[in-house]
């Protein structure tokens, strides 16, 4: 029996609990942060565990983890430090030919005049995005100048605290009524995707954000298969082993927004067969590897 630490205790520590023991993998729930840990008398020996599922989300925590538990992770600290980056992953797949939204990366503080010119490079209206936030958080659409240059004038208040770690946002294209999918890749293998989609009442309602965490419904989908090269590709170019990809298709375009290297596993109904064998597969391949 292989002993998987999990960091967190939700919906991917719930669904994944049951399958990976039928296939000898027991999963625990090794809590990481919003606790005491005395480092010369942890809470775990480092013998207590084989491996590690993906590496905690705040990175200080993951630290202190990651030293006491001596473990392989199966989407390891450069891993998530490199999915969390969004312009660093927008940066890496276009300079690989793929299809990204346009997008200009900014670090703050800058003047107005720069803002102003990076603002007059889209047709509006333009997405605003903080760059290492996850669950849609601090995401504005701005319609015209004003609006964008007051979201930006809030993005420089939060920045002027020196504990903020990330100064540094997105400004993209918006494209309209674009279909949202959630893919997810297992050691370069499509295993599945769902569509993300809001209710009628929400859209009506003027809300566009396809996150689940926000009401938006996932339903299971069979993509194209040059959709799904496309986000192995994605995968392969990021070096990461289980990743959710996220793409945005309006009929002509077809754009990978975003990716997640601690993506939530949805129902199993939602994947292709065999998805469990693969991804306990695939967490027997790093325990064998420490």
């Amino acid at each position: 029996m292989i002993d998987l630490a999990v960091a967190n205790d939700q919906e991917t520590f719930r669904r994944m609990r049951e399958p990976l023991a039928e296939r000898g993998i027991q999963v625990h729930h090794v809590p990481v942060r919003e606790r005491t840990v005395a480092l010369g008398d942890p809470p775990w020996e480092p013998d207590d565990y084989d491996v590690g599922f993906v590496y905690p989300g705040r990175l200080m925590e993951g630290g202190v983890a990651d030293a006491l538990l001596e473990i392989p992770w199966l989407n390891d600290h450069e891993t998530v430090l490199t999915s969390r980056n969004k312009a660093e992953v927008l940066a890496r797949l276009e300079r690989g030919g793929l299809p990204v939204p346009d997008s200009v990366y900014v670090s703050n503080d800058v003047s107005e005049t720069e803002l102003i010119e990076v603002f007059e490079r889209f047709e509006p209206p333009v997405v605003v995005k903080p760059n290492s936030t996850t669950r849609g958080v601090g995401v504005a659409k701005a319609h015209d100048l004003d609006s964008f240059l007051g979201i930006c004038d809030y993005l420089s208040l939060v920045h002027d605290y020196r504990a903020t770690g990330d100064q540094s946002f997105l400004v993209q294209e918006y494209l309209p009524d674009a279909t949202d999918y959630r893919v997810m890749v297992l050691e370069g293998e499509c295993v599945g995707a769902v569509e993300r989609r809001l209710p009628d009442e929400a859209v009506r309602e003027g809300q566009w954000k396809h996150n689940v965490h926000r009401g938006a419904e996932a339903t299971g989908v069979d993509l194209p298969e040059s959709w799904r090269e496309l986000v192995e590709s994605v995968a392969a170019e990021l070096a990461i082993p289980f990743l959710g990809v996220d793409l945005l298709e309006t009929g002509d375009r077809l754009v990978v927004n975003e990716t997640n290297a601690r993506p939530t596993i949805d129902e199993e109904t939602k994947y292709d067969a065999g998805f469990y064998d693969r991804l306990a597969a695939a967490i027997r391949s790093v325990a064998d590897r420490a």
